[in-house]
């Protein structure tokens, strides 16, 4: 045999009756068959075009690619095959793309055009799948190709703003391909490319300059009929019927008493003979003439092409085809085609078997090579493989096998998802959340990131961006959750460490407390989900006493700020508290000289309160009386501290001159004033570390 420094193509016809295997390469517009072998199943492996045994498959598979290799002399281990099935789907599907501007078309952009629309007629075929089986796209056709809205034969190399397709994609279920693939793999093999029986058929059968007629193919197997049908240059539909050449081989051997084997041969028999010998199961000899034979497969040779026929009708929209070309080993037997003919009400002339009429751009370098039906898918397997229409390819992920659709642009994120890989198992995770409320707003600290998942390709580090190729072995070791937020009450920015106040003039810290569920926690507490927080900023006197340890005795007087107070009084910071047998005598604060003014409107009134206050002002006025020492106080107004300073004492109306607190401009009925929790008028004295809030009262 003539060596070449062409690349050899393999491809396999994985039928339901026997395996054929061919080796060639394309040279120009030529293909050249270097090698060809067939083998029989030697049991009903295979029905309907679904492999059964698997291994028994991959027996025989392996011995195909043994004499394939031993004639050319080359190892053989990437192979091309195709698929039937009893449950072909087909969606037709468009799509387009938009560029920026003009762009010159490349192969790629035709690529991803056509993998757009595979894309979506997926989506549309998922929709429309009420069954539990999991199909996949076996291969797809392109109708119709389009360039900034118009019909355009080829889009490579042409300037288009935008670009779309029109084109069928074909799907079979998970387990007619993974069949198909497990039993190659079992063979020692790797699959380059998978199609559809039809499309390979079509590629031989039907050549392109003959696609503008409106055509019918008919694929006669053994266990399935591939229908296609072709018109206006594309092809337009693809069909399959569960019914072949077995259906007869099983009438025949019903009717002698034989086994399948036997049957087959007299099916066989009868195309070169008009007599056929062979022995029944009581193993008495036998015969039967070609007449006799096709009397008793009449009847299931016109149910086949009436199904065949009304196929046909259905997928070209209910009118007959024009033409039907048939191949396949199961369309041989005498009047299948005449029947076919009679169904669509064609001429009989226009309904044939197709052999060496479409070979005539097919080169065998084997003598004596018999150019008939049955090599025509064979030889599209391998034509197929150029234009790589579809692929499909297995990796390894966590110990399981996956098949993934092979669009060049794989990686390791496709295959967790065809996995069904969590995919927060894939980033960090936090840990929960804590979610509180304090003085009145809700709060979130958010748990810990936890660690990113650890991916390996073939052994080496990876991540989910890594690409991924056929056989890859993979594995993921889920992320993990980050540790549960936690927080303590004193972690808080709301929470200051301690209070200073002065007890019988002696500065003490006091820590700060928080109420958490009506509850006084410390700053140790452990804050829990949906807890609700406020934080005191003030004892009572009777915390005090009890924070210090100490028993006060019954006739005892206690002061805050030179105040008699009693144990529910509120201490802030930096305030003074003093209990004692004794009674304070507390110092008269004289009044400053000067008259307190405020603005006078229509609109502003004060309440009865205040209003009495100021109508005792020239009491009030008596006794002020200016001083030259002054003094500095640091309060709180309105939850911010303010210093005063410049007088030796201050009341509540000197903190106007401090605040931004507009009486000319009413926001309200009056003026609210409360001074450590309690309500004051504007004459209050104020001493160091005070509590003031002022507002507008609104009723």
């Amino acid at each position: 045999m003539t060596k070449t420094k062409e690349a050899y193509v393999f491809g396999l016809d994985i039928g339901t009756r026997s395996i054929v295997g061919t080796v060639g390469y394309k040279n120009k517009n030529r293909f050249v068959v270097v090698a060809q072998e067939s083998k029989e199943h030697e049991t009903r492996a295979m029905l309907d075009g679904q492999i059964h045994d698997i291994h028994a498959v991959g027996d025989t598979i392996r011995e195909v690619v043994e004499l394939l290799e031993e004639k050319t002399g080359e190892p053989l281990k990437q192979v091309s095959i195709a698929a039937a099935g009893r449950v072909l789907k087909t969606v037709t599907a468009h799509a387009d793309m938009e560029f920026i501007e003009d762009k010159l078309i490349t192969q790629e952009d035709i690529y991803g055009l056509d993998s757009l629309a595979v894309e979506k007629a997926y989506e549309q075929f998922q929709i429309e799948n009420k069954t539990d089986m999991k199909f996949y796209c076996v291969g797809y056709s392109v109708v119709k190709y389009f360039m900034n809205g118009y019909l355009i034969g080829n889009l490579e190399s042409h300037k288009a703003k935008s670009i779309g397709v029109d084109l069928i994609a074909t799907f079979l279920p998970d387990d007619v391909v993974d069949g198909l693939y497990r039993a190659v793999e079992y063979a020692g093999l790797e699959v380059a490319n998978l199609t559809l029986e039809p499309i390979a058929a079509i590629t031989v059968a039907i050549p392109e300059m003959y696609r503008m007629l409106n055509i019918g193919l008919i694929d006669v197997g053994a266990g399935t009929s591939d229908i296609s049908i072709t018109k206006d240059g594309s092809i337009i539909a693809y069909g399959m019927l569960p019914v072949a050449g077995d259906s007869l081989t099983e009438v025949i051997a019903r009717h002698c008493l034989v086994d399948f084997t036997t049957a087959e041969e007299i099916k066989k028999g009868i195309s070169v003979t008009d007599t056929v010998e062979y022995k029944d199961i009581m193993g008495l000899p036998q015969n039967i003439t070609r007449e006799q034979v096709l009397d008793i497969c009449k009847e299931s040779v016109t149910s086949m092409a009436k199904q065949a026929a009304d196929k046909l009708l259905e997928l070209n929209g209910g009118k007959p085809v024009s033409a039907v070309f048939v191949v396949g080993g199961g369309g041989k037997i005498q009047g299948y085609t005449d029947y076919v003919a009679e169904y669509l009400g064609i001429p009989k002339e226009r309904c044939a078997v197709r052999g060496s009429e479409v070979m005539d751009k097919i080169d065998f370098l084997e003598a004596d090579v018999v150019k008939d039906s049955l090599l025509v898918t064979p030889i599209g397997i391998c034509l197929n493989f150029y234009e790589k229409s579809n692929n499909f390819m297995f990796v390894t992920f966590n110990d399981t096998r996956i098949k993934l659709y092979d669009n060049n642009k794989l990686s390791i994120v496709d295959a967790a998802m065809q996995a069904d890989f969590p995919n927060d198992g894939l980033f960090p995770k936090r840990g929960q959340s804590l979610t509180f409320t304090i003085n009145g707003k809700q709060k979130v600290i958010r748990g810990e990131t936890g660690e990113a998942a650890v991916i390996t390709l073939n052994g080496e580090p990876a991540d989910i961006h890594t690409p991924i190729r056929r056989n890859d072995l993979i594995t993921v070791k889920e992320s993990t959750a980050g540790k549960p937020a936690e927080a303590e009450v004193g972690k808080l920015p709301e929470f200051s460490s301690s209070l200073s106040i002065f007890v019988n003039e002696k500065k003490v810290e006091f820590p700060k407390f928080a109420s958490v569920n009506g509850q006084l926690q410390s700053a140790f507490y452990s804050i829990k989900e949906n807890d609700t927080i406020e934080m005191l900023n003030f004892y009572t006197v009777k915390q005090i006493i009890e924070f210090m340890d100490v028993i006060l005795d019954n006739n005892m007087n206690i002061y805050v700020n030179n105040q008699i107070a009693d144990m529910d009084t509120k201490v802030y910071e930096n305030f003074s508290v003093v209990w004692t047998l004794e009674a304070l005598e507390l110092p008269e604060v004289e009044i400053r000289e000067e008259r307190v003014q405020f603005p006078r409107e229509e609109r502003f009134r004060f309440t009865e309160e205040e209003r009495e206050s100021f109508q005792d002002s020239d009491e009030t006025e008596k006794k002020y009386e200016s001083r030259t020492e002054a003094t500095t106080i640091h309060i709180i107004v309105n939850k911010k501290p303010v210093t005063l300073s410049g007088k030796k004492d201050y009341i509540f109306v000197d903190v106007f001159d401090y605040i931004d607190f507009d009486l000319s401009k009413p926001q309200g009925t009056s003026v609210g004033t409360v001074l450590n929790g309690e309500n004051a008028g504007f004459t209050q004295f104020l001493s160091d570390g005070d509590v003031l809030d002022i507002f507008w009262r609104k009723e």
